[in-house]
C-alpha cells in the first residue's frame, strides 16, 4: 500500500469511528462459547496439547459468515466493513445488548449507505498473497 492509499484508509477508519453512532445498522455476530471439557486421561499427551487450542479455533465458522454478510451487502449497494474496535469495550457492549456470559461478539459490522464513491475494489496479484506448499514459494500463475 503506498503512502495516498495509507493515509486515505486510516482517513476512512477514523471517520467511521467518529460517525458509528450515526450508522443505521450495528451488527454483532457471536457465538455461543462451550466450555470444553477436561480432556480423558487416557488420551496422549500429544493430543491433550492439541484439545488446547480448541477455544480458539471453536469460533472459527464466524468468519466465512461474516464474509458473506459482507458479500450480501455488497451486492445490495450496501456499505460494510469487519471491525473489532468494539472488543475494547466488551463488557459494556455484552451489557448494552443483554448477551449472556456464554456469548462472546467476534465482530462489529457497521452496514449503510456508504457516503463516497463505491467502486471496484483492487486485488494483489495471487502470487503476492498465496503460496505453494511452504512459506516463500509463491503461487504459480493464476487459478
Amino acid at each position: 500500500m503506498n503512502e495516498k492509499d495509507e493515509r486515505r484508509l486510516m482517513a476512512s477508519a477514523m471517520h467511521l469511528m467518529e460517525h458509528m453512532g450515526e450508522v443505521p445498522v450495528q451488527l454483532f455476530p457471536c457465538l455461543k462459547t462451550e466450555q470444553p471439557s477436561a480432556p480423558p486421561p487416557a488420551l496422549s499427551a500429544e493430543m491433550q496439547k492439541a484439545m488446547k487450542v480448541m477455544g480458539r479455533i471453536g469460533g472459527s465458522s464466524i468468519y466465512p459468515a461474516v464474509q458473506n454478510i459482507i458479500l450480501a451487502c455488497r451486492a445490495l449497494g450496501l456499505g460494510t466493513v469487519l471491525t473489532t474496535i468494539h472488543a475494547f469495550f466488551e463488557d459494556e457492549v455484552k451489557s448494552i445488548l443483554g448477551l449472556p456470559a456464554e456469548v462472546s461478539t467476534y465482530a462489529l459490522m457497521p452496514i449503510g449507505y456508504p457516503t463516497d464513491k463505491f467502486g471496484p475494489v483492487r486485488r494483489k496479484p495471487l502470487s503476492e498473497v498465496a503460496v505453494l506448499d511452504s512459506w516463500g514459494h509463491p503461487w504459480p500463475g493464476k487459478v
